[in-house]
């Protein structure tokens, strides 16, 4: 059930007991854990962390704890699946579920006792109502055991007899019609996959109706709703809107008059809103470094190509700027080239038809040297997380994530901008191979690549988050590149290989890469039905749907009976 007074219903009751935080691998969450640690920590609350990847590690988590924890926070995973079928808890068990997922699984939804749903209020969810899809079960005994007891006289027996059949034949009908209902209720609700309110904004919003809300606080909830727009999961409606919110926020918390008493110390933390340029990293980075491997200028400059690679020289000349200083470090340019940099760029974006250069965001100041935006945290923090270099036990990668968070870590989110910038290098080299050798092919109703095995840095692409960036980068820069106007409506699936020796390769579907475009992608159901049709040996183990494993060999039957679905 949703919970309406999150204070009351949710952590007046966890407060006084000891809690089980579940946390998944997305940044999001994360800043959602770290708003909740914050205030766990204010208020004493005894509790454990464990990180889930997928469906299987959340099962293994909850199986090993369940006996200690009666309470469980469950922190973007668990809301679109029937909880309670999937784990079988004891009646005495609580979970309080905070996701971003959606559809909401029904049974979810009206399970009154155990499962309780933070989510915004706003959000608009249209959950089918409770008498479409549930029946009493009274009502259907009643129907099955129809009383046989009747009078003495043969003909009335008789007529009863055949009024009661008649009667039962209406029923079954009737069932058989609010049956077919439900099923098209249903479907209608979970054929799309897409994503509401960050869960950091949740728990934001928690913090600041108990009065606890913190810079730092604020500051996570920003990260949590950056997350959602660089990894695409939103729309730009949505994104606008929520910055709108918590821009409120940060001007009520970092509002201070500019005279020398109350001025900062300067090594105090100052949130600030701005309109910054859509660059990755390009304040830690070159500014060519970052026009080059920016999905955004890549695509539409089209760098793959020679012809692109002019146009890239001819932008640089048309802003006046010298190759020498794009090419440096961005804090060495010079500083008179920088006071004027972001309308020098935008000026000349709109020339070369980037009309979309310029995007709200916040960025974060502390120290001298300390600047950094709330995109640069996101892809520092997601490089962390799916870091393939193995250092340790599995769990490494989500603390140091984690860690890299807090201001007091530096050299971790420093650690994290460098793999960040070879991540983002990474997928533009496989962008330009995989359109340079027409990797892209049309099935018909979807577009389809598959990287090979041997690939260079294939083995990041066995990552989800990496793996979803790159569609995401490939669809735009063939949208871009191709001549054809139906292959620009079509989504995409990618395949990479996922485990060699046991033969699995792990496939995505993104939804087309429009301008009006909802986010919302069918990929998910599509393709648990076309494992079942083909009987392949698939694993949904990912909290995101449209993610699958699937062994290599049944392969090529499972994109058959995609085609034909699809179709």
């Amino acid at each position: 059930m949703f919970v309406s007074d999150c204070r009351r219903e949710f952590y007046d009751v966890i407060v006084t007991q000891r809690v089980l935080l579940l946390v998944a691998s997305d940044v999001d969450a994360l800043c959602a854990c770290k708003i909740l640690q914050a205030l766990f920590q204010c208020d004493h609350v005894q509790y454990t962390l464990v990180p889930v990847a997928g469906w299987q590690e959340l099962e293994t988590a909850f199986l090993e704890h369940k006996d200690q924890f009666k309470y469980f926070v469950l922190i973007n995973c668990g809301a679109n699946v029937d909880l309670l079928e999937v784990l079988q808890p004891e009646e005495d068990t609580y979970f309080f579920v905070c996701d971003s997922h959606r559809p909401i699984n029904v049974v979810n939804v009206y399970n009154d006792t155990q499962i309780k749903l933070l989510v915004k209020q706003e959000d608009d969810l249209d959950v089918p109502a409770y008498d479409d899809i549930f029946r009493d079960e009274e009502e259907e005994e009643e129907e099955d055991s129809e009383n046989e007891s009747g009078g003495s006289e043969p003909l009335e027996k008789r007529r009863r007899f055949e009024e009661e059949v008649i009667e039962r034949t209406m029923k079954r009908r009737q069932r058989r019609e609010w049956e077919a209902r439900r099923r098209e209720i249903l479907f209608d609700y979970e054929q799309y996959e897409y994503h509401g309110t960050s869960s950091a904004m949740v728990m934001f919003d928690l913090a600041w109706i108990m009065s606890k809300d913190l810079n730092d606080m604020l500051w996570w909830a920003i990260v949590g709703l950056t997350d959602q727009w660089v990894q695409d999961k939103i729309t730009q409606m949505k994104y606008v809107t929520d910055i709108g919110v918590l821009q409120r926020h940060v001007s009520r918390h970092n509002h201070r008059n500019e005279d020398e008493e109350n001025s900062l110390s300067i090594d105090c933390m100052r949130i600030a809103f701005e309109y910054d340029l859509r660059l990755a990293l390009y304040q830690h980075w070159s500014l060519y470094e970052s026009l080059c491997n920016t999905c955004y200028t890549s695509a539409s400059l089209k760098l793959w190509s020679v012809q692109g690679q002019k146009r890239l020289q001819e932008f640089l000349a048309d802003m006046g700027l010298p190759l020498k200083q794009v090419k440096q470090k961005f804090n060495s340019m010079d500083m008179s080239l920088k006071e004027n940099l972001r309308e020098m760029i935008e000026e000349s974006a709109n020339k070369f038809g980037m009309k979309d250069l310029r995007v709200q965001t916040f960025s974060i100041h502390f120290g001298f040297k300390n600047k950094f935006s709330a995109s640069d945290i996101v892809y520092a923090t997601t490089s962390l997380m799916e870091n393939i270099e193995k250092e340790g036990p599995e769990t490494t990668n989500f603390i140091k994530a984690l860690d890299s968070l807090s201001r007091g870590n530096l050299d971790k989110l420093h650690q994290g901008l460098d793999l960040a910038k070879k991540q983002l290098r990474a997928i533009q080299q496989t962008v330009a191979s995989c359109i340079c050798t027409n990797l892209v092919i049309s099935q018909g109703p979807f577009l389809y690549c598959s990287l090979m095995e041997g690939t260079p840095d294939v083995k990041l692409f066995s990552k989800p988050v990496s793996l979803c960036l790159l569609s995401k980068y490939l669809l735009k820069s063939f949208v871009c590149s191709t001549k054809n106007k139906r292959c620009k409506l079509l989504p995409l699936v990618m395949a990479a290989p996922m485990d060699v020796e046991q033969g699995t390769v792990i496939m995505v579907g993104i939804p087309p890469e429009t301008e009006s475009s909802d986010k919302k992608n069918f990929f998910g159901r599509a393709f648990e039905k076309a494992a079942e049709s083909t009987s392949s040996r698939t694993l949904h183990n990912h909290f995101q749907m449209s993610i699958i494993e699937l062994k290599t060999e049944d392969r090529s039957k499972f994109l058959d009976a995609l085609i034909s679905l699809l179709s």
